[in-house]
């Protein structure tokens, strides 16, 4: 099935408007002027009619039931008025055409329209011979006919022979006018137009009416919209006037109480989340002390676990890499809270970034299991810590949960460096990629279980939106998943505030 074109609500009601009041006007305007055309008609053909027989009946007692082209001259000439013209026949014989008046009907009127145009030539030829066969068989009857371009209105008549007994037959003679309908057809012309003049006249109102109505209805319209888009926005606090006591009315405050109670919801949302930030960054800090203790003692336990028996021994190790574990966890978990609590600020110099990812390498000894394909002397405006903190977590989640080779790829143009760090493994489920940077999500389910705290990818991700740069992840189409660092070689300036 076809579909509608797709137009907007106003030109919807504007065509809407429009289409009834052209099918009013036209259904209107349209009955007025047929009723009025036919009464026009009517009247004038009903008029000319009772003339001509008033006219006929005055020709009463008849000299001669035998008329001579004298007599049918004179019974014409009797019959004709002004505005018309007449002849007589009887029999063969008829009075000379054009002639001017005619005579009397005796019985109902019976009106023929005959259609077309009759063939032009002598006046003789407006009359038709089905006329001529009713008015012979004693009937008055009449015609309109189009002639030489005008339209004629034809009425012939029989002149009937009155008996002593007062019984009537019919005489032979026949009498027909011939009348110009030319000033009716320009009066139903006129009827026409001003229909028409009615019908755009109404079609404008009905326009005007349309815009009234469709700002009176889609104003509300627009500004529900426009809150709406607010409220999507985070504008907790939008409103609608509400006018009137209408369905718009009615939505209007409909609107006013959602957003009402979803601005409490996400108020309380707001203070549920502000309380779980400072209670894990006030414990995080909290822990600090408490393990610096324990990684004291577990040192201790490291360095003792070779002379101790072999149960004692492993459950020194144990303790030594949960305590180092905890201590990472705890750490993770302050440099969050920096994020959340918008204190995280970048301290920015002018590196040569090939040379920093060759030191982050270096430093924890991937040098010799990361494949590197750096442009050189690229230099770009930026934290090296914060930097070096998102290749490791980059690098080390690859070595870990990836497959060799393990590549890091640095190019750059103008504005812009781009690093990126790819293995070769299976790659990434894709119900795990849009997750893959959220806290404490592991893809468990895609690769090996994960020991790190499932907060690395999301600090790594801050990191770079506090440069104003972006961390993506896809798969790569030969297999493992590609993790792009793109920052702008000019880091927008350091907030000022605490480490």
């Amino acid at each position: 099935m076809t579909a509608w074109p797709s137009f907007g609500l106003r030109a919807r009601l504007l065509f809407a408007f429009a289409l009834l009041c052209v099918a009013t006007a036209a259904a209107v305007a349209g009955g007025i002027y047929i009723q009025a055309r036919n009464a026009i008609l009517q009247r004038t053909q009903d008029a000319a009619v009772q003339a001509v027989t008033s006219r006929l009946a005055a020709l009463y007692p008849l000299p001669s039931a035998t008329p001579d082209l004298t007599g049918l001259e004179k019974i014409a000439t009797a019959a004709a008025d002004q505005n018309s013209f007449a002849v007589a026949f009887y029999g063969q014989t008829h009075s000379p055409l054009p002639p001017p008046p005619l005579a009397p009907p005796h019985g109902p009127p019976v009106g023929y329209e005959r259609p077309g145009r009759p063939a032009p030539g002598v006046g003789l030829e407006i009359i038709s011979p089905r006329l001529r066969q009713v008015v012979a068989g004693g009937r008055t009857a009449w015609q309109r006919v189009v002639w030489q371009g005008e339209p004629f209105l034809v009425i012939g008549t029989p002149l009937l022979i009155i008996e002593q007994d007062r019984t009537t037959r019919v005489s032979g003679i026949e009498v027909y006018t011939a009348r110009s309908l030319l000033a009716e057809q320009r009066s139903i012309d006129g009827l026409a137009t001003s229909a028409w003049a009615t019908g755009g006249a109404a079609l404008a109102f009905a326009v005007v009416l349309a815009l009234l109505a469709t700002g009176g209805v889609l104003g509300p319209v627009r500004e529900l919209g426009r809150a709406a888009r607010l409220l999507g926005q985070g504008e907790m606090r939008t409103r609608i006037a509400v006018r009137g006591s209408d369905e718009l009315a009615e939505v209007a405050r409909t609107f006013n109480t959602t957003a009402a109670e979803l601005e409490r919801h996400v108020e309380q949302l707001r203070e549920m989340e502000a309380d779980a930030r400072r209670f894990v960054a006030d414990v995080s800090h909290e822990l600090r002390t408490p393990l610096a203790a324990l990684a004291a003692v577990a040192d201790v336990l490291e360095e003792q676990a070779a002379r101790l028996p072999e149960p004692a021994g492993r459950a020194a190790r144990l303790v030594s890499q949960e305590t180092l574990n905890l201590t990472a966890l705890v750490n993770d978990l302050i440099e969050i809270s920096r994020f959340d609590s918008g204190v995280a600020v970048l301290a920015l110099n002018q590196v040569e970034v090939a040379e920093l990812v060759r030191a982050s390498l270096r430093v924890r000894g991937w040098s010799q299991s990361v494949d590197t394909e750096l442009a050189p002397a690229v230099t770009a405006r930026l934290d090296p810590r914060r930097v070096d903190v998102i290749l490791a977590n980059l690098v080390g989640n690859a070595l870990r949960h990836g497959e060799p080779p393990v590549s890091v790829r640095l190019h750059a143009d103008e504005h812009w460096i781009t690093v990126e760090v790819r293995d070769h493994g299976p790659g990434l489920d894709e119900a795990v990629l849009p997750h893959v940077f959220d806290r404490f999500y592991k893809a468990s389910a895609a690769r090996a279980r994960s020991e790190g705290s499932g907060l690395g990818l999301a600090i790594a991700r801050e990191n770079a939106s506090l440069h104003q740069g972006q961390l993506t992840v896809t798969n790569a189409p030969g297999g493992g998943a590609v993790f792009t660092l793109r920052l702008p070689r000019r880091a927008p300036d350091p907030h000022q505030g605490p480490q």
